[in-house]
C-alpha cells in the first residue's frame, strides 16, 4: 500500500505582501552555524575565496567578523554592482539581504516602520521595499511604473532597473516580474554589455 500523503494547506491570496526591487546581480548566501561555522554560497553551490563567484566569497571572508553579527542561519541576498550583470553604474560591489522582515538598512530607512527588525552590519544593505500591505489588483504594475519612472531605488540615478519581487507572507513564497522581457526565460536572451 502506498504511503498516505496529506494535501498541503493553502494560504489565502488576500494577505500581506511585500514588494521589493529585484536587483540584477548574482544570488549569494552567508551561512552561520550555531557553532560559528562560516560558509559562503552562490545560488547553486558553496563557494570559497579560491573557487569564487564574482568575488563574493573573498569579500565575505574579509568581512567575516561583521557578517557574524547576522547570527546563526542562512542569510540570502544579491551580490551586485561593478562587473556583475547590469553593474548599476556603481564602482563597488554590494551585498543586499533579501529578508526585509528581519533586517533594515539604517542609512536607507526613510522613516519607514522598522519595529521588530534589526539593523544590518555596515558592510551589508537590504533590498529596497517598494510596497507593503494587503495584496491588491494593480500593485505590481504600480511598483513597476515607479521603477520605470524613477529608476533603481538600490542605485539612485540608474534608470534601467530589472524589476520587482513580490513576497506573499502567508504563502511564504516569492514571485518575480521583470520590466523587460518578462515573458521570455532569462536563459534565452543575451545580456547587455
Amino acid at each position: 500500500m502506498a504511503d498516505f500523503q496529506d494535501f498541503p494547506k493553502m494560504a489565502r491570496w488576500s494577505r500581506e505582501v511585500i514588494v521589493t526591487e529585484k536587483i540584477d546581480g548574482t544570488n549569494a548566501q552567508v551561512f552561520i552555524g550555531e557553532d560559528g561555522e562560516f560558509l559562503t554560497g552562490s545560488r547553486t553551490r558553496w563557494i570559497t575565496p579560491e573557487d569564487d563567484n564574482y568575488g563574493f566569497a573573498r569579500w565575505a571572508h574579509e568581512h567575516k567578523e561583521s557578517l557574524l553579527t547576522l547570527g546563526p542561519g542562512r542569510h540570502f541576498g544579491e551580490w551586485w554592482g561593478s562587473g556583475i550583470q547590469r553593474k548599476y553604474g556603481v564602482a563597488d560591489k554590494r551585498f543586499s539581504l533579501f529578508n526585509v522582515g528581519r533586517w533594515f538598512d539604517p542609512n536607507d530607512c526613510d522613516g519607514e516602520d522598522i519595529e521588530g527588525r534589526v539593523a544590518v552590519p555596515p558592510c551589508c544593505r537590504v533590498v529596497p521595499i517598494l510596497a507593503r500591505g494587503m495584496q491588491s489588483p494593480g500593485l505590481i504594475e504600480t511598483c513597476i511604473d515607479l521603477l520605470t519612472q524613477r529608476g533603481s531605488m538600490a542605485a539612485p540615478g540608474f534608470m534601467d532597473p530589472e524589476g520587482v519581487v513580490l513576497f506573499h507572507t502567508a504563502g511564504n513564497v516569492g514571485f518575480k516580474k521583470t520590466i523587460k522581457k518578462d515573458e521570455v526565460p532569462k536563459s534565452t536572451y543575451a545580456r547587455p554589455a
